[in-house]
This record gives structure tokens, sequence and C-alpha cells, in this order.
């Protein structure tokens, strides 16, 4: 099995910085792509920020120009850079991986991550 940890969420003032790490272990060949995601309360799951395995991101127009994306192919982990942050930005935030887990690369699976708090204080 795979599993995804993510750690660094917290309470922090508006206008503060956050960062945000997730890290896969477990039964794993290769990771496409990695994402955050959040869920504020009554609201639906969206996407933060996405990067494929060559790099590329993605960025929902909310967070552009204050968060950024990252990863460590070697160490399976993706990272959210949070600065200037708003209380708008209050959710949990969610760790996920499309991931092979053998070399015949037959199919692509999604993992999510337990979720960590990310609280913004006005």
């Amino acid at each position: 099995q795979v599993q995804l940890v993510e750690s660094g969420g917290g309470l922090v003032e508006a206008g503060g910085s956050l960062r945000l790490s997730c890290t896969a272990s477990g039964r794993i060949f290769s990771i496409n792509d990695m994402g955050w995601y959040r869920q504020a309360a009554g609201i639906q799951r969206e996407l933060v920020a996405s990067i494929t395995s060559g790099g590329s991101t993605n960025y929902a127009d909310s967070v552009k120009g204050r968060f950024t994306i990252s990863r460590d192919n070697a160490k399976n982990t993706v990272y959210l850079q949070m600065n200037s942050l708003k209380p708008d930005d209050t959710a949990v935030y969610y760790c996920k991986a499309l991931l092979y887990t053998d070399s015949r690369r037959r199919y692509e699976y999604q993992y999510w991550g337990q979720g960590t708090q990310v609280t913004v204080s006005s």
C-alpha cells in the first residue's frame, strides 16, 4: 500500500507564510502528477496547485503569485510554500499523488493524504 503524510499546517496571521510538505511512502515505482487541494467548511474541494514529474506547474487563479509548488522526486515529496496568506486561504489542505506501483505501469493509482489544517486569522 501507499501512504501520503502531510505536515506543516497551523495557525498564522494574515500576511504570514507557511510551508506544507507531503511525503509518499510504500509500494511506489514512480510518481506522476502531485498536487495540493483544499476544502473549506461547506465548500467543495478545489485544486490549489499541481506539478508534473517533469516540474511543470499549474495554479488556481486565487493563489497565483503567492503560492509555489515544488517537489523532490528523490524523496517522493511535494511542497507548497504559501506566502501573503489571507483569511480566505483557511481550509484543510490535502495532498494527492498519481503513481504507478510497479514497472508494468498497467494502472495509475490515485492516493490522498489525510489533510492538514491551515487557519489564517485576520
